[in-house]
């Protein structure tokens, strides 16, 4: 039933792209296809349930890689690391443009903001943590831009989670008065970096630490998951890249308890 019902969108939008508007491009049909479906009250299982838990493990997955794999490459080659958004653009425009990858490509696009951030705070103005969150804005133009267009929703509200754990992240940094360690890392040597850690450690484990970490975690847990209950595939990569905070923040903090 669902499967017919979807090919009667598709009928639908390839007649509105060959006879209502003979110039538009095939883009164009593909982003109204997706917006008759999204807002169909006809259609409420009509994203498969495996795919948006695959989107929400490509959310997370994605939010780890600017940790994991971006920060090392940044600090050693950041005009490689900044070249590369190219690349991501390149290709997430070149799956969006196949019906069959246009949901990854939505979603790496997204990605390619996040990554963009990255590679210019990490690579030149990682020094000074009052830069950070202004940075990590710098797609969030497009991504507003993209919604009110009902396009690129995916990768939008991907960016838009990662931006909000990013928030979430700096403003304990904020809180608990981290910040002077955090420069004090980008400032020393390898060597220096355990003690330093060992100090904002004491700040962490106090009473006013411990009790804004949980009031903190607990709104990014209630923020990833309420949206899944909507089963749709926008609000699976937001709840993905939310989570995948707390996933990150707790492997920072066990790295620090151990240095």
């Amino acid at each position: 039933m669902i499967n017919n019902t979807l090919s009667s969108y598709k009928t639908t939008a390839t007649s509105i792209d060959t006879e209502l508007h003979p110039t538009e491009t095939r883009q164009e049909s593909i982003i109204k296809l997706e917006s008759a479906i999204s807002s169909s009250a006809s259609l409420p299982f009509s994203i498969p349930w495996r795919q948006t838990w695959l989107v929400f493990a490509a959310a997370v997955f994605l939010v780890s890689v600017p940790v994991f794999v971006e920060a090392p490459l940044v600090r050693s080659l950041p005009s490689l690391s900044l070249a590369m958004t190219g690349f991501w653009v390149w290709l997430s425009f070149t799956l969006m443009s196949r019906s069959a990858t246009y949901l990854w490509g939505d979603l790496l696009l997204g990605f390619s903001w996040s990554w963009l951030a990255g590679a210019i705070y990490w690579g030149w103005l990682r020094w000074e943590p009052l830069w950070h969150l202004p940075v990590e804005s710098i797609g969030l133009p497009f991504a507003c831009w993209c919604l009110v267009r009902n396009w690129a929703k995916v990768g939008s509200w991907f960016y838009l989670g990662s931006l909000f754990g990013t928030v979430l992240t700096d403003l304990y940094f904020y809180l608990v008065d981290l910040m002077p360690y955090w420069r004090q890392i980008m400032q020393v040597e390898p060597a220096g970096v355990s003690l330093i850690l060992q100090n904002a450690m004491t700040q962490v484990q106090t009473p006013w630490g411990q009790g804004w970490a949980v009031i903190l975690a607990l709104v990014l847990f209630t923020c990833g998951v309420l949206p899944l209950r909507l089963e749709q595939r926008h609000w699976y990569a937001f709840g993905g890249a939310v989570l995948s905070t707390i996933l990150v923040d707790s492997l920072f903090l066990i790295a620090a308890s151990a240095a």
